[in-house]
């Protein structure tokens, strides 16, 4: 993409954080690796050599209890938790665990939305459906995220990775990677939950090596030239077929859409087939994009797949930011707050 790059801050500190659901095995036992790499290594949290800018990687087993009992969560779901709601909630004794526990992971890499919070958050995950390795973020234009995927599309080409937009406000932003100042899930599969699969453990290590050697290069100076990127916008949730009275499914996914995530649905298409043989159809007024198609874990939220829209996203060209713009630009933050002080009658 031509033009001037665009200069952003250097990523001085990330969170790799796994067993946010605690039956999502890769993560647990990537992180479980790291930790003890990181004891093998005297505790340093660090990721390259003093040259590098990348000063530490912070390595998080987010949910230690359903880790330990291999569920995915012990009373709420811990990846619904980091709402400005949920972290600003008082806690008492009947607190459930996972609001205590997203409180304490918001102490540790934020508080969302300040200044102190961690620079990238990368959280890991399985699924059960057939959706080989995604980036889901809040945000289709974090030029850091967006250039992440383009360099793990570059490195692993012998497998799909797409990015998926959860098009949500900060505030409403329910999972752990909108803690960061930037942030995304690495969701990867299929891969049954209390399960690990060789391969789809080697897939997600390869792709987080993958985002701290982009991490690391972005910081050395490396610039990196923009262009078109494939974004999965999430439209909507389908539930299936529920009989009125039970509220029991009545339909499994069709056999023509199962593990068929990212294929274009149309309208008329087969969707379900009914547990009497019926066929039942898609009746959407637009194609869309089916993906996390009969997730398990999704039955207990109503949901038995998501549809996304498609669009090219033009990403600029990004580098680190050098020192005399840092420098400008906390000097204007500064010259800000003083005048927005100054409005309030605040004294400085």
């Amino acid at each position: 993409m031509e033009g001037e790059a665009v200069s952003l801050p250097a990523l001085s500190r990330v969170a790799v954080c796994g067993g946010t659901h605690g039956n999502e095995l890769s993560g647990v036992y990537l992180v479980r690796e790291r930790l003890k790499t990181e004891r093998a290594a005297g505790g340093r949290g660090e990721d390259g050599d003093d040259g590098d800018r990348l000063t530490s990687v912070l390595t998080v087993m987010s949910n230690p209890r359903a880790v330990q009992q291999c569920r995915r969560y012990t009373e709420t779901d811990l990846n619904r938790c980091f709402t400005h709601a949920s972290l600003s909630c008082p806690v008492t004794d009947t607190t459930p665990y996972e609001i205590v526990r997203s409180q304490e992971l918001n102490s540790l890499l934020g508080p969302k939305g300040s200044a102190q919070a961690v620079d990238l958050v990368c959280d890991l995950h399985n699924t059960t459906a057939n959706m080989g390795l995604c980036l889901i973020a809040y945000s289709d234009s974090d030029w850091i995220c967006l250039h992440i995927f383009k360099y793990l599309q570059r490195h692993m080409s012998d497998v799909p990775v797409r990015y998926i937009h959860f098009d949500l406000p900060a505030k409403e932003a329910y999972s752990l990677e909108s803690v960061g100042k930037h942030g995304f899930a690495i969701e990867i599969g299929p891969q049954p939950h209390g399960v690990v699969r060789s391969n789809t453990y080697t897939m997600m290590s390869v792709g987080v090596q993958h985002m701290l050697d982009w991490v690391r290069l972005f910081n050395s100076g490396t610039a990196f030239e923009g262009g078109p990127v494939e974004v999965y916008t999430m439209v909507k949730n389908v539930d299936y077929p529920r009989d009125a009275e039970t509220r029991n499914i009545a339909a499994a996914i069709h056999p023509q859409l199962q593990d068929r995530d990212f294929c274009l649905l149309h309208p008329n298409d087969p969707l379900f087939q009914t547990f009497s043989g019926d066929t039942l159809r898609y009746q959407g007024s637009e194609p869309l994009y089916p993906f996390f198609i009969n997730e398990c874990a999704y039955y207990e939220k109503g949901i038995a797949l998501s549809l996304a829209r498609r669009k090219c996203v033009a990403v600029p060209s990004v580098r680190m930011q050098a020192g005399l713009e840092r420098r400008a630009e906390a000097t204007s933050e500064e010259e800000e707050e003083e005048e927005e002080d100054c409005r309030q009658g605040t004294p400085t």
